[in-house]
């Protein structure tokens, strides 16, 4: 299964699930540990680097399915029956190498004995244990979310009943739209129709929907893009019923559901051990910036604070992941704090700006406090700029695919703002080059590509006139 589909945010079950691929290796190394200092063998180099050797293979053969739906839907008797099947390849190995070496002399022969019946029954109990406490963390840490389907024929009301029959998903089926009626539909009984196609987009913006299934015939084509260019102003995630790749995709990968094909056609590029890897660097660099920074951060706090009056640090609402509404910080640089329904931006010259403000505006040095954004998982080193929400709530509606560059955390900095793409939008097409770029970084992340743009960004800073 394709993981942003349930789990998006959750560091913890990620974490559970590098615990349970490291389990197997860890508890067979310590049952030999074990024996081997509870009958006082000593073993051998040849045999010790040979046994370190076969456990690293051992990560490879028992690593947990990658799909965490799979993970969560694995029948404990055939989580048994694999381990045990993938403990006697590992046996067979160490006695062919062993043979094959002359190493296996070196091994007390009651040891290994006792290694290979102890083990696989540890390793078992081990597994199960860490799979019931991933479902346990999966239905206290993640909130089901809400899925509606465009279209009600046989893959639609399959994949809709499988998602009813495994409440570990937290995938919770709200009901179908289609164009024809319930009567000609001829719907089952526990299921609900809730209006035409034509409709959905709006119900999705206003029912707070989060996973979106397209099961249009592909002889509709023209009705699906169509349908995809009314949900861009939303932040669903979208997926089609079977695969197809005629459209503009952000992030798409081909799967399966518990079996029934699907595609993603619109998704955050993090999930999974990406997800991760993300935001372990966020936490590294944020971490080591501001206590590195403190003496920076409390000198810029204190000159802030003596050149006008006003609070130090300037908040205001911002759109972020998914279009959720969170503080960003920042070193005040004017002296008005603008946060309502209208908000003017700040131009060359502005009259508003403080003196020590047009300073810290020049180098960026007001964005220095969303470092503290970082740490609370609001924002990440590296995406889209947030945008206040006046700003968004105008452009949302000027531009298409506006909502999409909210599927990821907002930013410090961008591919947007290395490519000059930052400040004062004067012109529509100011903001459509952003998003353009802003788009762009979804399509094409690497962890590369994240260092980068931290990389140019401290070279922009120095020569950037649009900073103002």
């Amino acid at each position: 299964m394709t993981e942003p589909v349930f789990v998006k945010r959750s560091f913890v079950i990620v974490l559970v699930s590098i615990i349970q691929t490291l389990t197997p290796p860890f508890i067979a190394s310590a049952t030999l540990y074990g024996v081997t200092r509870g009958w006082h063998i000593d073993l051998s180099p040849l045999s010790t680097s040979m046994t370190v050797t076969l456990i690293l293979v051992f990560v490879v053969l028992t690593r947990p399915p990658e799909s965490l739906s799979a993970q969560l839907r694995w029948d404990p008797m055939e989580a048994a029956m694999k381990i045990l099947g993938q403990w006697l390849l590992l046996l067979v190995t160490v006695l062919l190498i062993g043979l094959a070496t002359g190493a296996l002399g070196e091994y007390s022969r009651r040891a290994l004995i006792k290694w290979s019946l102890d083990t696989p029954i540890l390793l078992v109990g081990g597994i199960l244990t860490t799979r019931y406490f991933l479902r346990r963390l999966v239905r206290s840490a993640v909130a089901p979310r809400k899925v509606i389907f465009a279209g009600y024929n046989e893959s639609s009301l399959d994949l809709a009943r499988r998602l009813a029959r495994n409440p570990d998903l937290r995938l919770e089926v709200n009901g179908f739209f289609d164009d024809r009626g319930a009567e000609r539909l001829n719907m089952e009984p526990d299921t609900r129709l809730i209006g035409r196609l034509s409709e959905l987009a709006a119900f999705a913006r206003d029912g707070n929907v989060h996973v979106i299934f397209i099961a249009l015939p592909m002889r509709h084509v023209k009705r699906v893009l169509d349908l995809l260019e009314d949900l861009r102003d939303t932040t669903a995630s979208i997926y089609y019923v079977p695969d197809v790749f005629v459209f503009d995709l952000i992030q798409s990968r081909s799967s399966d559901l518990m079996g029934v094909p699907v595609v993603s056609l619109c998704e955050t590029p993090f999930y999974g051990y990406r997800a991760i890897t993300k935001r372990l660097i966020d936490m590294t660099f944020a971490s080591a910036f501001l206590i590195c920074g403190l003496p920076l951060l409390l000198a810029i706090a204190v000159l802030v604070k003596l050149s006008s009056p006003g609070p130090t640090i300037f908040r205001q609402r911002r759109y972020g992941l998914d279009g959720q509404e969170f503080i960003v910080y920042k070193f005040r640089t004017m002296r008005v704090a603008e946060d309502g329904a209208k908000i003017t931006q700040a131009s060359r010259d502005d009259p508003r700006v403080t003196r020590i403000g047009a300073f810290l505006r020049a180098y960026s040095l007001d964005e220095l406090p969303q470092f503290i954004n970082v740490l609370q998982g609001r924002m990440s080193l590296v995406g889209p700029r947030p945008h206040a929400v006046a700003h968004n709530e105008t452009y949302r509606k000027l531009i298409k695919g506006y909502m999409v560059r909210h599927k990821v955390l907002p930013g410090i900095t961008g591919l947007a703002q290395i490519n000059g793409a930052r400040g004062e939008t004067v012109r529509i097409e100011d903001m459509e080059l952003r998003v353009k770029h802003d788009l762009d970084y979804l399509r094409t992340w690497t962890p590369l590509l994240d260092f980068k743009i931290l990389i140019l960004t401290v070279f922009k800073v120095f020569k950037d006139d649009k900073a103002y």
